[in-house]
């Protein structure tokens, strides 16, 4: 199989990246399989409420010792996640600062995962809905001293609105290098994001494309669509988040799915259907 990348940098992200998110007890056994299957981006993050990383890091040993793929075949990437994301099992002391929580995440995270050095580190998401607070900005400082320190490869924000972006690439000394928001079809595939993103060289991780769309994956547009190139609504929908410039996430659990996912760059959607799922908004 062909892993197309985009490269930032000179560091390549493989346009398809396997989520870990919500898999719990079965957090290793499909993070392998999705390694197996041909997954070579792998993200997760400190965060117990919603992943299990270290799940996710047994299953990157088991692979690399089995021969499967080697740590230079991976790009892994994980979150640096605020109190008010975690449950009671966190990662660091919450009577720190912040600059000392962000530390203590990331040297979690390495511990997690087996490895030296991360290829992405991520702000899991501004610690309010609106603006930025001295803590945003605290731990993004944080963030940019462990990239200074050669640890992470990229660093980016995640869950960001328009305006909180702005702000973020105005007051960084390192710019984000990576943004990944949850990608709604009903708010125009977050195009004022993506756009920001493509004006500044950032790259647009787009997430829940499936699970947040379910109305657009059932509707006839995607399935006219996807008769004419026989292939699944999942497939067009992944195939149309490639061809607006996403690099798209999945977490599927099903290895037909994993496969079929896998499976999106042997064709392209013609210009016209493009424009056409661009515009399901508006219906």
């Amino acid at each position: 199989m062909t892993h197309q990348t985009v490269l930032i940098d000179g560091i390549a992200i493989p346009r398809l990246i396997y989520g870990t998110a919500w898999k719990e007890e079965q957090t290793q056994r499909l993070t392998e399989l999705a390694i197996r299957h041909g997954f070579r981006g792998i993200d997760t993050a400190n965060q117990r409420r919603h992943y299990h990383e270290s799940a996710v890091g047994q299953a990157i040993q088991t692979s690399i010792a089995g021969g499967m793929v080697t740590r230079e075949d991976l790009f892994l990437q994980t979150k640096f996640t605020f109190r008010r994301g975690q449950d009671h099992r966190l990662p660091y002391d919450p009577a720190a600062s912040i600059a000392i929580q962000v530390e203590q995440s990331f040297a979690s995270s390495l511990e997690h995962l087996g490895v030296e050095n991360i290829d992405c580190l991520l702000l899991h998401g501004p610690e309010t809905s609106n603006g930025l607070t001295p803590d945003d900005r605290a731990a993004w400082r944080s963030i940019e001293a462990i990239y200074d320190r050669g640890l992470t490869r990229l660093i980016g924000v995640s869950n960001v609105s328009l305006e909180q972006l702005e702000l973020f690439c105005q007051d960084a000394c390192i710019q984000p290098h990576v943004v990944q928001n949850r990608c709604y079809a009903a708010r125009a595939w977050d195009r004022p994001v993506r756009e920001f993103c493509v004006a500044k060289g950032l790259v647009y991780q787009g997430f829940s494309l499936l699970t947040a769309n379910r109305a657009t994956l059932a509707s006839p547009l995607i399935s006219r669509i996807a008769k004419r190139h026989a292939r699944t609504p999942a497939q067009i929908t992944f195939r149309f988040a490639l061809e607006v410039g996403m690099t798209a996430l999945t977490g599927t659990t099903n290895v037909d799915h994993m496969q079929a996912d896998l499976d999106i760059f042997d064709f392209s959607l013609d210009q016209d259907e493009i424009e056409e799922v661009k515009c399901l908004t508006k219906t």
